[in-house]
């Protein structure tokens, strides 16, 4: 079988699986990608981060006006978030065997899936920056980091280790308030 195919096939197991739990994340975002290049490891990774819009672009019709509030009027709700986190990972992972293919696609929509949960709760100003992570579980170790500019009083994160007999995930959010 070749490469193309076996991707295809991966690609289609993915659509029914999505399918199936009722996801709306594109599968074909990724095909831009996929020629170009060709990941041998274990890993599969999406990371995915909404872009502030800028209010004075042409064609925006609003302007807003500065409101002066330093401090948020809701603090980040680490454990609801947690809450979540592990919903989603158990309700898309339990059953599922370690496929790259498959995967690469389950990061992007779980993260998506997660990303939408969190920004339900209305936190107003906080930024919602959601990361996933699947890999083969194969007697290996791994070690995660980020790093960025942090406000300690007002920014706040929440992760959640999920693990079957094949696959490990980490997804993280992180809630950064935007002034």
């Amino acid at each position: 079988m070749s490469e193309r195919q076996t991707s295809d096939m991966a690609r289609s197991k993915a659509a029914k699986l999505l399918k199936r739990h009722g996801s709306a994340s594109s599968l074909m975002s990724g095909s831009e990608y996929g020629g170009r290049y060709k990941h041998n490891g274990s890993v599969s990774t999406v990371s995915f981060m909404d872009e502030p819009q800028d209010p004075n672009k042409q064609g925006s019709s609003v302007k807003l006006e500065a409101t002066y509030q330093m401090d948020p009027k809701k603090r980040f709700p680490v454990n609801t978030v947690k809450d979540i986190l592990g919903e989603v990972l158990q309700h898309y992972l339990a059953e599922e065997k370690y496929e790259a293919e498959l995967c690469k696609q389950m990061t992007k929509t779980i993260s998506d899936v997660v990303k939408a949960r969190v920004k339900d709760l209305q936190l107003g100003r906080y930024k919602i920056i959601a990361i996933v992570h699947i890999g083969e579980l194969k007697d290996q170790g791994l070690k995660i980091s980020s790093r960025c500019l942090w406000d300690a009083a007002n920014d706040s994160s929440s992760s959640y280790e999920y693990r079957n007999n094949s696959l490990f995930a980490t997804a993280m959010v992180y809630g950064i308030y935007h002034e």
